[in-house]
């Protein structure tokens, strides 16, 4: 396995966790020089890879008057451009029967206030998802996507101290969720076992929201 993000610490403690199955390549999935040499690496060590998932993300509340340049570049960066140049250097690469998972969001679905770039990138990541999948099938190369609501994460709840009324809106968000809670990453990782080994299924976005968008 190998593990690509900027943070090298969390990179290696991850690693360091998994033992040999593991190492790390600290890695800026925005820039397409790091990526090419990076997916090279990878190929180099693992031999056939058969899995890519691209879940580097950023988020953060802004209200559009507010959002940079610099923030709006580093949104579609890392959510958009990201994956698109993983999967390219991989598909170089990958033989018949492998798959990338491409993980959204609920906000790949629908538009929400505050998070106009965050939405643009994940809504963007849909359409390459389905378009990957429709020129690798012939390679016999899948490729899904898996769109998760909240997740307790350090990310959320980064995002809910960003607001004046933290308590407020934490509960906020899990009450929008007909499960009334939110998802663990756990259970994340579970539907992306599941996904990929879901052998005739490709072009697909999954919703793990806990009913969000379909309530």
């Amino acid at each position: 396995m190998a593990l690509l993000a900027t943070r090298a610490a969390m990179l290696d403690g991850i690693a360091s966790e998994l033992g040999d199955r593991a190492f790390a390549v600290p890695t800026d999935v925005s820039d397409p020089s790091q990526v090419s040499a990076s997916i090279e690496r990878c190929f180099e060590l693992l031999g056939d890879v058969d899995l890519v998932v691209n879940s580097a993300g950023v988020d953060g509340p802004s209200a559009l008057l507010d959002i940079t340049d610099e923030k709006w570049a580093r949104s579609i960066g890392v959510n958009l451009s990201g994956p698109f140049y993983v999967s390219r250097e991989s598909a170089r690469r990958l033989k018949g029967g492998s798959c990338i998972i491409n993980i959204g969001s609920e906000l790949s679905f629908m538009g929400m206030g505050l998070y106009v770039d965050y939405c643009a990138s994940k809504a963007g990541l849909i359409g390459l998802t389905q378009a990957l999948a429709a020129e690798l099938a012939e390679r016999q190369i899948r490729v899904n996507a898996i769109c998760p609501g909240p997740v307790d994460t350090p990310m959320m709840e980064a995002e809910i101290a960003w607001f004046p009324n933290p308590d407020e809106v934490r509960q906020m968000a899990v009450d929008r969720v007909p499960l009334k809670r939110w998802a663990t990453p756990d259970e994340i990782a579970d539907a992306v076992v599941y996904m990929a080994g879901a052998k005739f299924a490709t072009g697909a976005a999954w919703s793990l929201d806990g009913g969000t968008t379909a309530c």
